[in-house]
């Protein structure tokens, strides 16, 4: 897919400031540059967080696979039946087996006749339709028309298009051409025999397999529910409508979560804005009976960041704090009950991005038993500046064979990937013109259907 009028990335020119800022901070562990909770939060420890707690971050490969293994044997909910036209985007949790032939009896592949036996042949009066009740045999020198779908006579031959056939003067079919035995005659059980497997456990439900579904005579299918997913949007800076002032802005990622937390597979069951309340945040927390908390913000050691001393207050088990990535170093994951994790996104738009993509996406896939997409690479069209240590994601769009880098990009930015097709998965040091790098697709741009909003 590609966007019009995109510009591309060919100087970076929000990353030299991050990075400055990166590195100056870099001795004390601690991410730094504009933003609260995000790539750039400024360094401030807490004064009750110990130093483990406040940095230990982790390479970007590391977390994501932290992120798909988190999940415990059995901590998935249990399977459901749900009707066809709500499994879409689910996975099965039952083998789709056959309840009947399919098809279920010999059956038309054409408008035309059946015929028996050699020709010319005699027509009868009246026609066979599809839908209606077994008919009469033919006997040899009898045809019948027939329409496409319709249940063939007993003791049929063949059937002959419509295109191949002709009568004479006196009513008589005749045959253009050879007409071989079984032509254009779907017989019973050519697709499958009843009890055959057609789809194994662990299958996502596209539109295709509820057609399939259908024809088998399901009306219910045996899926994964989806995870629960409850979010947190944190600050008390941010506006829910109207145009940023007085030190306030929009909150961009109230309305950006929910539908992209959807099309990962979740269900989303509730959005709270719950400002700068640690207290808010703990009831909220614990009260939660989501399989996921995701909370925007507050991720860093600010005076006002209440993420990790609620995680400690609960005795939770943090299981990734900070990753090697730009932007979105300060996010965290944490086992906040047996069956329930928490993800921690920075606060600042792209950071958050990264993210979700980082954590949340591997953990809602597990959680989903939905299949891990298939890795691939594209060759930059441009240089890539890097991060000296730790991995950097930029928005490209695809074009051809090749992925073009776009502007836009730093961690409070969201115009470069609301005109992305993916993002790129740049290495620590850069990427050259021309280096194959690895993508991750957005949901909406990628084939299939990974994308459900609703």
């Amino acid at each position: 897919m590609t966007t019009r009028g995109a510009q591309v990335d060919e100087d970076a020119e929000d990353f030299d400031v991050e990075e400055a800022l990166a590195l100056v901070n870099e001795g004390n562990g601690h991410p730094s540059g504009p933003g609260r909770g995000g790539p750039g939060h400024r360094a401030t420890p807490h004064p009750a967080q110990p130093q483990e707690a406040r940095h230990r971050a982790v390479p970007w490969p590391q977390a994501r696979g932290t992120a798909a293994r988190a999940v415990r044997a059995g901590a998935r909910r249990a399977p459901v039946p749900v009707s066809l036209d709500a499994a879409l985007g689910l996975v099965l949790a039952a083998p789709l087996t056959a309840l009947t032939d399919l098809p279920s009896f010999d059956t038309s592949a054409m408008d035309g006749w059946a015929v028996a036996g050699p020709g010319p042949w005699d027509v009868r009066d009246e026609g066979v339709l599809a839908g209606r009740g077994e008919p009469e045999p033919l006997t040899d020198g009898e045809a019948v028309r027939i329409a496409t779908g319709a249940r063939v006579p007993q003791d049929t031959t063949a059937v002959l298009r419509s295109e191949y056939g002709r009568t004479d003067t006196q009513g008589r079919l005749h045959a253009v051409g050879e007409v071989g035995h079984g032509r254009d005659i779907r017989p019973r059980g050519q697709e499958c025999r009843n009890g055959d497997q057609l789809l194994p456990v662990g299958t996502l439900v596209t539109p295709a397999v509820l057609g399939l579904a259908a024809a088998a005579g399901y009306d219910t299918l045996t899926v994964v529910p989806r995870p629960r997913v409850d979010v947190l949007v944190l600050g008390d800076e941010l506006l829910t409508e109207g145009l940023p002032h007085d030190g306030r802005i929009r909150d961009a990622l109230g309305p950006m979560l929910p539908p992209w937390l959807r099309a990962l597979g979740a269900e989303v069951t509730t959005v709270r804005r719950i400002g700068d309340d640690a207290k808010a945040l703990h009831r909220a927390v614990t009260r939660s009976g989501a399989d996921v908390i995701v909370t925007t913000g507050g991720t860093a050691a600010g005076p006002v960041d209440h993420v990790h001393p609620t995680l400690r207050r609960i005795d939770a088990e943090l299981l990734v704090n900070g990753v090697e990535v730009r932007p979105g170093h300060p996010m965290l994951l944490a086992r906040t009950k047996e069956n329930q994790h928490l993800v921690g996104l920075p606060g600042n738009p792209l950071a958050a991005v990264s993210g979700l993509l980082t954590l949340a996406e591997p953990l809602l896939r597990t959680l989903a038993a939905r299949p891990a997409p298939e890795p691939y690479a594209l060759p930059l069209r441009e240089a890539v500046h890097g991060h000296p240590h730790d991995t950097r994601l930029v928005p490209v769009v695809l074009r051809g064979d090749h992925a073009v880098p776009l502007h836009y990009n730093g961690p409070a930015m969201l115009r470069g990937v609301a005109a992305a097709d993916a993002l790129a998965v740049v290495p620590p040091g850069g990427a050259r013109p021309g280096q194959e790098t690895e993508l991750l697709d957005l949901p909406w741009a990628a084939a299939g259907i990974g994308v459900c909003f609703t």
